[in-house]
């Protein structure tokens, strides 16, 4: 399940792609399936970091990965790499889990290469809100989401550190009415029939993607999205010098 549409980003040969917080390497793995490409996923959960790659084998194992991959546990807050070093850069439903946000985003801006472009995609405002309303155990989880961005606000954030906001999209429509379901009966609650249905029917669209289902999703999407995600680029000012927050 991917939340960025890289057919909007001018991937080329010897990029060097970096997936922080990439969780099971979804787009880590969807990056290295690109020719020449150096895809690099980063968590700081040791699990995650083994899940991805495995999943990475699998893809390479099936003839999948056409580039170059690595995983690696690290923190977003101190990244192990050079200044501009990554021709792109994807956040993808991290920043929200961050207390310290704009440290973070600093810190994504450091590693990236002037001119180039960032992908970030946090909970969309409202269907984020709900949930909070619904549940508190949906964010007050250890790890859990600790804030709600507003469009403007995230948009602030990452224009402080010098990135321009170029395109937007939201995502996942089809998801909202199940995490509303969750956090009605109880995120954790493993006995309700309703909610293994809805997800049984989830997981079925992304194994099978019915065209009218992909139809249905991106009409609702720009109302119903559960995921917002921003496509920017570093940039300077006019004198050279990089903005500053």
């Amino acid at each position: 399940m991917l939340t960025i549409e890289f057919e909007r980003l001018d991937l080329r040969p010897g990029n060097r792609i970096l997936d922080i917080g990439c969780g099971s390497g979804r787009h880590t793995a969807a990056a290295a399936a690109y020719p020449g490409i150096t895809a690099i996923g980063v968590d700081r959960c040791l699990p995650d970091v083994r899940e991805a790659r495995s999943r990475l084998i699998e893809h390479e194992a099936l003839g999948l990965c056409r580039g170059r991959w690595r995983t690696l546990v690290a923190n977003i807050g101190a990244l192990p790499f050079p200044d501009a070093y990554f021709d792109l850069v994807i956040c993808a439903e991290v920043l929200e889990h961050i207390p310290d946000d704009k440290a973070a985003v600093a810190e994504i801006a450091r590693v990236l290469k002037p001119g180039m472009n960032l992908v970030v995609s946090v909970p969309r405002c409202y269907p984020e809100a709900l949930c909070w309303a619904l549940s508190r155990e949906y964010h007050a989880a250890e790890g859990g989401h600790v804030r709600i961005y507003r469009s403007g606000a995230l948009r602030k954030l990452l224009a402080n550190a010098g990135l321009t906001l170029w395109a937007r999209h939201w995502a996942h429509s089809l998801h909202t009415p199940y995490w509303w379901l969750k956090c009605l009966v109880g995120p954790k609650r493993p006995d309700v029939a309703a909610v293994n249905c809805y997800h049984r029917m989830l997981v079925w669209d992304l194994m099978q993607k019915p065209r009218l289902n992909r139809l249905i999703e991106k009409l609702l999407n720009p109302v119903l999205g559960k995921s917002l995600v921003f496509y920017l680029r570093k940039t300077t000012t006019a004198d050279g010098e990089w903005p500053t927050a």
